[in-house]
């Protein structure tokens, strides 16, 4: 029976893809310390803000799980991480239970955060459910139709960001528009990889990504280009006097970064990319992490 248990234990930690959760984590950290900076850091809203967004992202795993499975996305060629549905491990019931029990945990995330900064809150969470839902289901899902960098760039980005601000300061900072920018960039170059590395299978499945209509090399160029935004960024905030120039500590992982456009570039089969993936995750937290402690760090010198 404990062995029993253990496996099942790994099978929904497997469904869940802990890896993924720091596009979750970062936009939290960066939000928090801007309403620190802003004098109005409220730690139980963070919090509650952290779980929902990390609630969110299991959901959307769960539900990208199996409706990728149903739409045939998912073959026995595939190069990523393993999806439970497809391996038979769990059953598209059990998943779509568990898809509902996650978006219900950060519907109760919502409800509290609901009740300390208003209605804003409500259609920040009813849009979030409604796009993690849509990016693999329905008539037009967001990633088969070419529009899934736009949908990760906006809510890992500006709604992740700038909601995290919301709920702690009941207002929006400028300093928060270019920050979530920066962090949506880096979760969109997360994405990027996944693209690239998928980029026969999404062809065979209909996926319109960059990739698959402009080539590979697109792709990489991509990933060059948010890179661009993630570090360029910050510099013009400081520049613009929005935030002091110990932001810059994000600067430190560039390296990080510009190693893993390299293997991006130079990788030409597809599964040895999931090492890119899992790097690109890292830089993403980490650049967000020393982004956030910037901020926070620098927020006395700027008044």
């Amino acid at each position: 029976m404990a062995d029993e248990r253990i496996s099942r234990t790994r099978v929904w930690l497997l469904a869940c893809r802990p890896k993924t959760l720091s596009a979750a984590i970062a936009p939290v950290l960066v939000g928090s310390a801007l309403a620190h900076a802003a004098g109005s850091f409220r730690p139980a809203a963070a919090l509650a803000a952290l779980a929902g967004a990390v609630t969110l992202q299991i959901g959307s795993n769960l539900a990208n799980d199996v409706f990728d499975f149903e739409r045939g996305a998912d073959g026995p060629d595939r190069l990523g991480p393993l999806r439970v549905t497809q391996a038979g491990l769990l059953t598209p019931r059990q998943m779509r239970r568990a898809t509902a029990l996650a978006f219900l945990a950060a519907t109760a995330c919502g409800a509290y955060l609901t009740a300390i900064a208003g209605w804003p809150v409500v259609v920040i969470g009813l849009a979030s459910i409604a796009a993690a839902l849509a990016y693999t289901a329905g008539p037009f899902p967001l990633a088969y139709i070419g529009l899934g960098d736009l949908f990760v760039m906006l809510f890992f980005g500006f709604v992740a960001v700038c909601g995290t601000v919301f709920v702690q300061a009941r207002q929006i900072p400028p300093a928060a528009w270019p920050a979530a920018f920066a962090v949506g960039a880096l979760g969109t170059a997360i994405l990027v990889v996944n693209n690239v590395r998928d980029l026969e299978s999404d062809r065979r499945a209909g996926r319109r990504t960059i990739p698959v209509r402009f080539g590979r090399e697109a792709g990489v160029l991509e990933y060059a280009a948010l890179l661009v935004i993630a570090y360029g960024t910050p510099v013009t905030m400081v520049a613009a006097r929005l935030v002091s120039p110990w932001a810059l500590l994000c600067e430190l992982t560039l390296p990080m970064a510009l190693a893993e456009l390299t293997a991006l570039a130079r990788e030409t089969e597809g599964a040895p990319l999931n090492r890119t993936l899992a790097g690109t995750a890292r830089v993403m937290v980490l650049h967000a992490g020393l982004l956030a402690l910037g901020i926070a760090v620098g927020a006395g010198s700027m008044t």
